[in-house]
């Protein structure tokens, strides 16, 4: 079970929304979908699905278009919420899991495990409407889940949970993907992706522009972060050449740079002005290769 997006395209009136996106994602395989608002996240998703066609190339699940006779194969969490405000969770999730071919008892059953997984258990007969945010966004994510599907599509997953709840589902999400399932999200918060997925695409005005292994994107990326703690002002460094950025703290510096060369030359000037503490040479993190890559677009 594979998805496989070929030369995906999606073009309205004169502008292309998605540009020639080629990707490959096996059988329980953690991806992560990133890029600024409007850069083309959103409508991919919804090619894979179904919900919109593409005006070229293809998105394929197991070799074949998903339509609607195999949505109860997919789990979708959009990002603009689709709950009804008036239903309780109970009439929710019977609603839509019966959509996907469950019959009602096994929906009660998986609900209640879910509900119970969540600490919300009291909410089964509690209107949508009445819930806070954070709880909406786990009814939202079990109506994503109940039907156990085998591809799984979350834009957004984490948006406006606080770190417990979002915690929460981190577990719950590699749970799945322990158990078989191909997740595929988006999120603008950097360290979610860094801590689930081991493959992304970068995304910037519909085209990718970075695209791999995140472990392998780090190793050969030149930018490279520098912390430093020394008993003297370092505020000269930020005229060396190859010093990108500097930020200065009570607790430490901290400095890009372009390459490891660079980061030598750094160590050289100040071992002679005096004692350094901490000298630490790190790989860049997802933020700071998401904005070097598609920094400029329109951003939250």
């Amino acid at each position: 079970m594979t998805l496989e997006l070929t030369n995906l395209t999606k073009t309205f009136d004169e502008t292309k929304a998605v540009s020639g996106i080629d990707l490959k994602i096996d059988r329980g395989q953690m991806f992560g979908m990133l890029g600024a608002n409007g850069a083309g996240k959103t409508t991919t998703f919804r090619m894979i699905i179904g919900l919109l066609d593409p005006t070229s190339g293809t998105a394929e699940w197991s070799g074949s278009r998903i339509d609607y006779s195999r949505t109860h194969l997919i789990g979708y969490l959009p990002e603009e919420r689709g709950l009804f405000p008036k239903l309780t969770v109970k009439e929710q999730l019977i609603y839509l899991m019966r959509l996907n071919r469950m019959k009602k008892q096994d929906i009660i059953t998986e609900m209640r495990k879910w509900l119970e997984r969540f600490q919300v258990e009291n909410y089964e007969n509690k209107k949508v409407e009445e819930l806070s945010k954070g709880n909406q966004q786990k009814i939202q994510f079990m109506a994503a889940v109940l039907h156990k599907p085998e591809l799984l599509i979350l834009d957004e997953p984490f948006s406006g949970l606080d770190p417990v709840n979002s915690d929460m589902l981190k577990e719950a999400v590699l749970d799945l993907q322990n158990e078989g399932t191909t997740i595929v999200f988006s999120s603008h918060q950097m360290r979610n992706v860094e801590e689930l997925c081991d493959e992304l695409i970068i995304l910037k005005n519909g085209s990718a522009v970075l695209q791999g292994n995140l472990s392998e994107i780090k190793k050969s990326y030149n930018m490279k972060s520098i912390k430093i703690k020394a008993d003297f002002d370092v505020d000269f460094l930020r005229d060396l050449p190859g010093v990108t950025d500097i930020a200065i703290t009570k607790v430490e510096t901290e400095l890009k740079v372009d390459n490891e060369k660079t980061a030598e030359s750094v160590f050289r000037s100040l071992a002679a002005r005096g004692f350094v503490r901490k000298f630490e040479v790190a790989e860049p993190s997802l933020h700071d290769i998401f904005i070097d890559q598609a920094g400029g677009g329109e951003h939250e």
